[in-house]
């Protein structure tokens, strides 16, 4: 396939959701009151890193052109910066400019990570689950 064409998903609905799923689960997590935690140091940080890095590499897998890629870079970027703005506000939450670095950190390196690992996880996801139906 060519890097310049859409992904033909049969369940290309779901694989969406599914994204945008873990982008309002960060949402929530970033802004509820009582956040799980990570026991060791910097461990706040290091969810950051993850969260970002799997939403970026999960979108990378359905769009993969660049110029679809550097946009939700972009938006999950200025995501990241707008939900320390909305910590700040709330009052219970603390605004933390590594937060920040984390999360950009988290999308280069799922971006990386979707460049090395190439296309195809959901088609082998939903040829997994045909198999099962």
């Amino acid at each position: 396939m060519r890097t310049d064409e859409p992904l033909r998903l049969r369940w290309r609905a779901l694989w969406l959701a599914l994204g945008w799923a873990l982008a309002a689960a960060i949402v929530w997590l970033s802004l509820t009151p009582s956040p799980p935690t990570i026991d060791v140091e910097q461990g706040d940080k290091l969810g950051h890193l993850a969260a970002y890095c799997s939403l970026m590499f999960w979108f990378c897998q359905l769009y993969p052109t660049r110029g679809a890629r550097i946009g939700y870079a972009l938006g999950f970027v200025a995501m990241g910066i707008a939900i320390e703005f909305v910590q700040r506000a709330t009052g219970y939450r603390s605004f933390e400019l590594w937060d920040m670095v984390a999360d950009g950190t988290g999308v280069l390196i799922g971006w990386l990570l979707a460049a090395l690992a190439g296309l195809g996880l959901p088609a082998r996801l939903e040829a997994a689950i045909s198999r099962w139906l």
